[in-house]
């Protein structure tokens, strides 16, 4: 090794030596560390984290084994003009990312790592994205100047020497590069190299920028090995509903950011469904593989859950709340005086003083957030008292549906099942939310977001539906298809639908559909409930606000699918005929 070792290596595979070689000899650590998982390593990467001020203890009583960290006002949030993929060709990336050439990616940021780990600490971190020993998982090494990044990979990934025995010899793992450097806007980019299974970052601390294992390659680089291999790697929860008779079905998600997708992922249902349980697998990713039985099997490649914390409450989200009592990282939210975490939403009254999330004082009434809307915790999945049995199960689960969902205020009904795969690919293609006058000063402006995945597919969209498509003759048991929507409202701009643990009343439906055990009305654009088919006995609910959660407006449609057709138009020649054929024919029911 070119540094001093902090510590022996833990892996006698020459390929791995010599690329972390490599990486030292560019970077110029003082010293590299390589990373075993162990309790007494967290101990002491802690102390070492509290000791440089990256960390500070919170209120032990309240919170054991909790602490807080506080990142740059600059670097807050994932960049997605900063993240690039760097394919050899600018149409493999597709128009909806950023592009880099990888010779240029590779020789800009070479520049910007020449001695930037100088007078820091290189960590060797192993780590495999899902579950040990399962041949759904990704080995993935990520070297690393920040400990604040070890403390959360740990959470987050089943990180260490489990990782390395798992790898052995060979040399199939993902690489991964980090330096927070200056933490300068201006030197700021994540790069991702789908062709060499490489992953460089650099000029950021925030989570979904340097968690390498996380958006980067269970994601973008997830999605392209996916392609390539015949799998799927989805921005998407996977859940299991328990019947009071012990059947269990197994669900996946995909919802874009302020749909309520981990609050679904770990929903409660209400009084009237006694004995019914819902179990969580997975809050964020799924990969998904089609099983020996016909059927798609799904893990959940991750160990922990990075959340948002402002709007989490008792009522949004009380497995979320129990998850974040122990053990967890926070990243700016805010401090009460006897060193508590609060933000906005949380439950309880609204304390008189706090720290804010920059580390000033903040009173009540104040106009400035005291968390940052996009603060965050970091808590292991042990952590969910909601956590299924088969959450690390090698073999996955077997999924009987898939919900497509976006923040609509008109034109999508609550529930509708697709007519066939094909259809199913259509909600997921054309999904998106309505902006508010807040994001951009112009209301119900629809932002596509395919799939929730326009921000982490790895390579071009069309190419990415055509995927979903010929996905179809690989899966003989095919999942059923739905698209839902909880935010419809009414003319005087209420929600009609109560949302949270009422969102049972959908799944229940969903499942159904599923299992073959209920029946639908076939409308213009998919199978929608009958009147009766939804369960909705001890609500507070009135027959007009159902009917306006379920209306479909042929005139609203019309409009929905002019614009669908602009945005497959956006995306170029790639997108697949049989989706432009889709529209064709509901816009021809339509009219």
């Amino acid at each position: 090794m070119t540094a001093n070792s902090g510590n022996q290596a833990l892996s006698t595979n020459k390929q791995l030596l010599d690329w972390v070689d490599q990486c030292a000899k560019m970077t110029k650590p003082d010293q590299i560390v390589w990373c075993d998982g162990s309790e007494e390593e967290q101990r002491r990467l802690t102390e070492i984290a509290v000791a440089q001020g990256v960390l500070e203890p919170l209120n032990q009583e309240k919170l054991p084994g909790c602490y807080y960290s506080r990142s740059n006002p600059n670097d807050v949030a994932r960049v997605e003009h900063l993240t690039f993929i760097c394919t050899p060709t600018k149409e493999e990336a597709g128009p909806t990312n950023n592009w880099m050439a990888p010779a240029d990616a590779y020789k800009k940021l070479s520049g910007l790592y020449d001695g930037a780990m100088k007078g820091r600490t290189m960590y060797v971190v192993p780590y495999v994205m899902g579950p040990l020993g399962s041949s759904s998982s990704k080995i993935g090494i990520e070297l690393t100047d920040s400990v604040y990044v070890v403390l959360n990979m740990r959470i987050m990934t089943r990180m260490g020497k489990a990782a390395l025995q798992m790898m052995g010899d060979g040399n199939e793992f993902n690489r991964g590069l980090h330096s927070t450097l200056d933490v300068n806007p201006e030197r700021r980019f994540i790069c991702h190299f789908p062709q060499d299974n490489t992953i460089w970052s650099v000029g950021s601390g925030y989570g979904g920028n340097v968690l390498l294992g996380k958006k980067c390659l269970a994601l973008r680089i997830g999605s392209y090995l996916g392609r390539n291999e015949g799998w799927l790697a989805e921005h998407m929860l996977i859940l299991g509903v328990e019947s009071p008779e012990g059947e269990v079905t197994y669900v996946a998600g995909a919802f874009p950011s302020a749909c309520g997708k981990t609050n679904f992922a770990m929903l409660i249902p209400p009084k009237r469904f006694h004995g019914w349980k819902v179990t969580t697998v997975g809050d964020d990713i799924a990969w998904m593989r089609v099983g020996s039985d016909g059927r798609l099997w799904a893990v959940n490649p991750e160990a922990g859950y990075f959340g948002v914390a402002p709007g989490t409450s008792m009522k949004s989200n009380p497995n979320a709340m129990l998850s974040v009592r122990k053990n967890t990282l926070f990243t700016n939210v805010a401090r009460t005086k006897d060193n508590d975490v609060w933000w906005e939403g949380k439950d309880g009254e609204v304390p008189e003083e706090l720290t804010d999330w920059q580390g000033r004082p903040w009173k009540k009434g104040s106009a400035d957030k005291a968390a940052h809307p996009n603060s965050r915790f970091t808590s292991p999945a042990a952590n969910n008292p909601a956590l299924s049995k088969f959450w690390d199960d090698p073999q996955g689960v077997p999924i009987s549906a898939i919900i497509f969902g976006g923040r609509r205020a008109t034109t999508v009904p609550l529930v509708v099942q697709s007519f066939n795969w094909t259809h199913g690919v259509y909600f997921g293609a054309t999904m998106g939310s309505e902006t508010t006058a807040a994001a951009t000063g112009k209301v119900g402006v629809v932002r596509r977001d395919p799939m929730a995945m326009l921000p982490f597919c790895g390579y071009d969209m069309g190419s990415y539906f055509q995927h979903w498509l010929a996905m179809q003759s690989k899966i003989p048991m095919p999942p059923k298809i739905f698209m839902v929507n909880w935010f419809r409202q009414n003319a005087q701009g209420k929600f009609v639908w109560p949302g949270f643990g009422e969102n049972m009343r959908v799944l229940k439906w969903v499942i159904d559909r599923a299992r073959g055990k209920v029946g639908g009305q076939e409308t213009k654009i998919g199978w929608v409930p009958r009147p009766g088919d939804l369960d909705l006995s001890d609500m507070d609910i009135s027959e007009e606000d159902v009917l306006e959660a379920t209306k479909i407006d042929p005139v609203e449609w019309k409009r929905e699918l002019e614009a669908q057709g602009e945005w497959f138009d956006s995306l170029g020649s790639t997108v697949p005929k049989a989706l432009r054929l889709q529209r064709e024919l509901l816009l021809e029911r339509i009219k």
